[in-house]
């Protein structure tokens, strides 16, 4: 049976958040704790929401642990990454215990039992009660700048949500850019303009 999502909702990319305050587990710290949108974004971050189906899964600490390989590097560019499901702060706190694979996951993990951010962002499956695999990036302004959304069964490349993050804080200082497919760190941007339609190639291939 396909999932029925929920779309109550529908946010496009350069809305606004919501300034959602989800009760977290704290792993790194082994605490609960409060985590509000609106108190990150005043502090200038960039935010990561990476929405999985459940706790005591298969696929989920895959995805959990390959993200937290990267979290060091997003910290020190200003990235804040919390992982969400439908579960409680108390089902997060033993499924760290239990699985191996979460030992090193130090980002917040946000309770989302309602299903109410979920709905917000339209990955909320409503024959299941669980979120669909969403990644969402949030800019210092508030906005939504990135959305992706994954089947149950197909996991998600940490590596390719860093690239690109450094890719979006590039552009954040240089407006006037754009990013090409694959883009790393040094290579090439685009600056769009009259004289670069039609000849992107030799742009890139001429820097």
């Amino acid at each position: 049976m396909a999932a029925a999502v929920s779309t109550t909702h529908p946010i496009k990319i350069g809305d606004k958040v919501h300034p959602f305050v989800f009760s977290t587990y704290n792993p790194r710290d082994d605490r609960f704790e409060e985590c509000s949108l609106a108190k990150l974004l005043m502090e200038k971050k960039w935010i990561i929401l990476f929405f999985y189906p459940a706790d005591f899964t298969f696929v989920c600490p895959t995805e959990l642990a390959d993200l937290a390989s990267h979290q060091a590097e997003m910290q020190r560019m200003g990235i804040e990454v919390i992982s969400i499901s439908t579960d409680t702060q108390f089902s997060h706190l033993a499924w760290c215990k239990a699985e191996r694979l979460l030992q090193n996951v130090k980002f917040l993990m946000a309770s989302d039992p309602t299903g109410e951010a979920a709905k917000f962002f339209g990955v909320y499956d409503d024959t299941t009660g669980t979120a669909l695999r969403g990644t969402f990036i949030i800019n210092p302004d508030g906005l939504l700048v990135g959305a992706e959304i994954n089947a149950v069964n197909v996991g998600r490349n940490a590596a390719e949500l860093l690239r690109k993050m450094r890719a979006m804080t590039y552009l954040r200082d240089a407006p006037d850019q754009a990013c090409p497919a694959g883009w790393v760190e040094g290579s090439p941007t685009l600056t769009p303009s009259e004289a670069m339609v039609g000849n992107v190639y030799e742009h890139l291939h001429n820097k």
